[in-house]
């Protein structure tokens, strides 16, 4: 038995989930797979694995499967598991949630920018989960989510926008069949640098950690390391040295649109990682200068919000879409931008 390798799942999946790769022995008799599972991982019980079976995300040989299924000599079972219970302890903190929508099994709540997701390393208070595990005390089994409580996907600390929580096992699991399915819908609004040539486009590229920062992604064209991405986007409104985009994901990679854009030279505005917190456009006057910088002040961090979330909900399989405004930072930002288009023509 082998934990699957970081290339076989999205990156925002990873640390939210086990994974393992099972391929059954030779002299293995006919046995349900949903025993078998849980005779050979620890913290897997009947339930939690059946839950999975009928989500989809445990495959034999690459194809969806069902609980009764008797497994069969060299068949390969990849088994995508909630995390087992971790020793630390989330600490509750009174943290002011932006709830969009909530009901018995899920709810989606709108990130401020500057709040990190789940507590980790440098970061252990004053995140998101933190304030979930104040405000929503009544979800004990998502502790089982390696100290995560709800969490089925997440977005980066200055990224601002709509993430979907999860309040129950059940919907944990079959919300997290979306995303590995990536059946999600996600939209973007960014700021980018540069005007784009063509008014849409579709970015392909493989997405993996960079060998000089592994705190910065690179693209890798060739497919030659890390892991297929893809971004589709369209132009907005054009702003002379700056373009408002919409964008959306394929895929879920770490920095995706914040990598894929670089990539095309079109980087987000004030995007310190990747390059966008200096002028790219423009021109060389000190007045045109001020004005950038008074903009990056404005909005301290990427220019990038997490605009609308579309996904089936998992008790009523209804199909549910939300929308949410740009942040004040970012409405800033972007009416500085028009303005000076305007006075500058």
């Amino acid at each position: 038995m082998n934990k699957l390798g970081e290339e076989d799942y999205d990156e925002e999946e990873v640390e939210l989930y086990e994974h393992y790769r099972l391929v059954v022995d030779k002299g293995q008799t006919a046995t349900r797979i949903d025993k078998f599972i849980t005779d050979k991982i620890a913290n897997a019980s009947r339930n939690k694995v059946q839950q999975s079976i009928d989500a989809g995300t445990i495959m034999v040989n690459g194809q969806a499967t069902k609980a009764n299924y008797k497994i069969k000599p060299n068949d390969e079972i990849k088994i995508m598991l909630t995390m087992p219970p971790r020793e630390t302890e989330v600490l509750a903190e009174n943290i002011p949630l932006d709830i969009f929508y909530e009901d018995g099994d899920l709810m989606v709540v709108n990130k401020p920018p500057g709040m990190v997701v789940h507590p980790a390393h440098g970061n252990w208070t004053g995140t998101l989960v933190n304030g979930l595990v104040y405000h929503f005390n009544h979800l004990p089994e998502m502790k089982g989510n390696a100290g995560r409580p709800g969490l089925v996907h997440r977005i980066d600390k200055d990224t601002s926008g709509l993430l979907v929580i999860a309040k129950n096992e059940e919907a944990m699991t079959h919300l997290a069949a979306q995303f590995f399915h990536h059946t999600i819908e996600r939209t973007y609004y960014a700021l980018v640098w540069g005007e784009p040539e063509e008014d849409q486009g579709t970015v392909i590229g493989h997405i993996g950690r960079s060998a000089k920062d592994r705190k910065v992604m690179d693209v890798f064209p060739d497919g030659s390391q890390g892991k297929h991405a893809v971004t589709h986007w369209k132009v907005l409104k054009r702003l002379r040295y700056v373009t408002l985009i919409q964008c959306n994901l394929e895929t879920g990679r770490t920095h995706q649109i914040r990598a894929h854009m670089k990539f095309i030279g079109h980087p987000l505005f004030n995007d310190a990682m990747y390059g966008g917190d200096k002028i790219r456009k423009g021109t060389q006057f000190s007045k045109y200068k001020a004005f950038v910088q008074n903009c990056f002040e404005l909005m301290p961090r990427q220019a990038l919000h997490a605009k609308s979330l579309g996904f089936i909900h998992p008790k009523t399989q209804e199909k549910l879409i939300f929308d949410s405004e740009l942040p004040e930072d970012f409405q800033q930002v972007l009416e500085k931008w028009e303005g000076y288009v305007v006075t500058n023509d």
